[in-house]
């Protein structure tokens, strides 16, 4: 291609690089590492339902975008609706490269992919490869990433190491978790993953729920980095966490776990509930909420005691009461499906920071194995 230069200068000719990118088969963790960017560059929407590990999002459309574009290819005709989405698609990779991609360094490697590897990252493909990048693509896209999650975490019986923290409501298994990963252990924070504290009251109102798929990739991101010769420490939970379901490969290693019981009295569990539920202390009207889910397990006037005690500040009092008409019953009807007893019964008098780090320790220095 010849450029003309301006003032009479002799024009120059410029060879622009033929498009250079390569396939990638798989989404092993140490395929992954070998790259410094991994785009996404599905919509917006696809993108929060789920992503691989470490990508960020360079949608070339976005939600609305695609919609409209796919309309027109309904309604209209592939040319068109090809022709309406190269307009977009070149914008939008235009205004990345001069936001997200203006510093990025020459000697970059970048992964692309969309949901099975086709127009969307190829597009974004052929022009950054033009530039200069070195681009691979995940071949099958988005979908190749979700057939291992599933393939790990639904379709395999391959037994998995897990110890289970059991033990009745307000007994701090989940903080006697963060407790052995700061020991140096491998734990599986189901709850933290699924956002959620599992009970009728363990929803976090600012911050919803990730997507079931997001959930399992998650779980898969966690265990894959593991070692799995080694204990990995879970709470005991039932088969759902929140509104998400734990996947079968989870579900099954949990109820073949051992198990290690935590007890503590009725007032220290009380205690620890106050403060790892400040936010239903703090919000009224999430209480009522968490309280409606059990009106019709409990008397009116037991559901307008605990609304009463809450409203005049008597949150220990609520709890325990809670606890031991609601919580403890319901945890003894769940333990009457089990035969297997715990290996190791732990109790602890309180639940403050130094009886949660003795209980963490004590578990460790039993060595119970899997």
């Amino acid at each position: 291609m010849t450029v003309a230069m301006p003032g009479g200068i002799d024009p120059v000719e410029y060879t622009a690089p033929m498009p250079d990118y390569a396939m990638l088969d798989d989404t092993q963790t140490e395929s992954l590492a070998g790259f410094d960017l991994i785009i996404d560059v599905r919509s917006p929407g696809e993108y929060a339902e789920d992503h691989l590990p470490g990508a960020i999002n360079l949608p070339v459309l976005s939600d609305d975008e695609r919609v409209r574009v796919g309309t027109v290819y309904k309604q209209i005709s592939t040319f068109d609706a090809r022709r309406e989405g190269a307009a977009l698609v070149t914008r939008n990779i235009g205004h990345h490269l001069e936001t997200e991609l203006a510093g990025l360094p020459k000697k970059s490697r970048l992964l692309l992919y969309c949901w099975r590897g086709g127009m969307r990252s190829r597009s974004m493909a052929l022009v950054l490869s033009a530039v200069g990048w070195k681009i691979s693509l995940l071949r099958g896209g988005y979908r190749t990433w979700r057939r291992e999650v599933v393939a790990q975490l639904e379709h395999s019986d391959a037994p998995l190491p897990f110890i289970l923290i059991d033990g009745q409501t307000g007994t701090a298994k989940t903080a006697i978790l963060h407790q052995l990963a700061a020991r140096g252990a491998q734990v599986l924070d189901l709850e933290g993953l699924a956002l959620h504290r599992g009970s009728a009251f363990g929803d976090f109102a600012a911050t919803p729920q990730p997507s079931q798929k997001r959930f399992e990739t998650l779980i898969w991101e966690g265990l894959r980095g593991m070692d799995l010769t080694r204990p990995v420490y879970v709470e005991a939970e039932s088969n759902m966490v929140g509104r998400r379901q734990l996947p079968a490969r989870i579900w099954a290693a949990m109820k073949a776990a051992p198990r290690i019981a935590i007890a503590a009295p009725i007032a220290a569990r009380a205690e620890y509930l106050v403060e790892a539920y400040p936010d239903l202390v703090s919000d009224t009207a999430k209480l009522n909420a968490s309280l409606d889910q059990l009106a019709s397990r409990h008397a009116k006037t037991l559901i307008a005691r605990w609304r009463e005690l809450h409203s005049v500040g008597q949150f220990r009092e609520l709890a325990a009461e809670l606890i031991s008409a609601h919580y403890d019953a319901a945890y003894n009807r769940a333990r009457e499906h089990r035969e297997d007893e715990p290996v190791l019964i732990l109790r602890s008098e309180a639940l403050d920071a130094a009886g949660i780090g003795a209980l963490a320790a004590a578990i460790l220095e039993a060595g119970i194995k899997p």
